[in-house]
């Protein structure tokens, strides 16, 4: 929706007006306290996720403001035109992921069963299609876009972020790809960067969900800027006031203010890089278990225990995602995951890891199978079998 002006009720937000993503945009008249608040202030595009008390979860109607924005972007600017800056609302994320509750409830084999044949197709459908185009289009736009990862960074908060040109964190960041312990799999993108990080951190991050928090994410590659949280207001005014925001000035403007990578790396995830490189690019989860068990340190061995309590289904196909995605584009990625996607919310696991985790929230799922040895290389292979022609993902 576009609007010319908005006033909200959020303190670091009060006070400003909301408009349009390109000045000759058309607008309209929005409701106060929008799930996306959109500021332009000069050359600068203020995008505020805003859902705090639902720690800015990406729902689908926030990919239904977000599109048509960066589509228009896509249309009429280039480089130097405009910067985005996207930041979370409140102090305690800046999106912790997909609302993965509302697919449960649409998608869940009960809600399915008062559902047609149609309806079914959609529910599984429409939100992954449509988050995966938005990912495309961020990834693809000609401006520069700073994600300012402000507290928890999850899953859908990743896709929407991730594949910008700058990601800034601060000490309140905790960066996370969590999916195998739903019974999913690291999507929106995650097939295209994970693979790209240095010394296997892409598999350890993907298989384990593992959180980065503050200057871990500078280190591990994850982000390109680290600056604290007493600075970023000065950093936000000063890319308003980029009278030209091409990437290379805004490189220049978060170089400015960000902290380098420190010289003494003791207490960060820097201490494990050889380790998880030695460890992760084994090829497969059984041979990653088996160096984890010969290597016996402590870290070691709480990371068998994580990986036992992710489903045995994702772990494995993960590790086939992330191999397979360090062959592909970003495009072809994304229709990977999409066909993945359809699986997912056609099996048992993916429900049962959000029953466990957010209906019931016993936390403790029963997966099927149950076990590694289970899970054949043609159970996997079926969840990037490709989709009838008019289902395949359009990019």
């Amino acid at each position: 929706m576009i609007r010319s002006t908005l006033n909200i009720g959020l303190q670091q937000v009060a006070r400003r007006s909301y408009s349009s993503a390109a000045a000759a945009a058309p607008s309209a008249a929005a409701a106060p306290l929008e799930e996306v608040l959109f500021e332009q202030k000069g050359k600068c595009l203020n995008v505020l996720l805003n859902r705090p008390k639902a720690l800015n979860a990406l729902s689908a109607k926030m990919v239904h403001l977000l599109t048509p924005r960066y589509t228009e972007i896509h249309s009429t600017c280039k480089d130097g035109d405009l910067a985005i800056v996207m930041k979370g609302a409140g102090e305690k994320a800046f999106c912790a992921g997909g609302d993965i509750r509302a697919i449960y409830d649409g998608c869940n084999p009960t809600a399915r069963k008062t559902l047609s044949p149609e309806q079914q197709l959609e529910a599984g459908d429409k939100f992954f299609r449509e988050e995966y185009q938005l990912n495309h289009l961020i990834y693809t736009s000609p401006v520069p876009q700073v994600s300012i990862y402000n507290g928890f960074t999850m899953g859908g908060g990743v896709g929407l972020s991730i594949h910008g040109k700058f990601k800034v964190a601060t000490e309140s960041t905790q960066f996370a790809m969590p999916e195998t312990g739903i019974g999913f799999f690291c999507d929106v993108g995650g097939s295209h960067f994970l693979p790209r990080l240095p010394y296997h951190m892409g598999m350890y991050l993907g298989l384990t969900g593992a959180k980065l928090k503050g200057i871990d994410n500078l280190i591990s590659g994850v982000t390109t800027h680290y600056i604290t949280n007493d600075k970023i207001g000065k950093v936000q005014d000063a890319l308003e006031s980029l009278s030209v925001p091409s990437e290379k000035n805004v490189r220049g403007t978060l170089d400015s203010y960000s902290q380098k990578v420190p010289s003494n790396l003791d207490g960060t995830i820097a201490t494990k890089f050889d380790a998880i490189h030695r460890i992760f690019g084994k090829d497969s989860v059984e041979r990653i278990i088996e160096e984890l068990k010969k290597d016996g340190s402590d870290w070691a061995k709480q990371t068998i225990a994580t990986l036992q309590t992710m489903s045995p289904t994702s772990l494995k196909v993960v590790h086939r995602q992330l191999l397979n995605g360090a062959k592909l584009d970003m495009a072809e990625c994304l229709k990977m995951e999409f066909r993945m996607s359809q699986q997912f919310v056609e099996q048992h696991d993916f429900f049962e890891g959000v029953r466990a985790l957010l209906v019931d929230k016993d936390k403790n799922p029963q997966w099927k199978p149950s076990n590694l040895s289970q899970v054949t290389d043609s159970m996997i292979s079926k969840y990037f079998d490709h989709l009838p022609k008019d289902r395949e993902l359009n990019l």
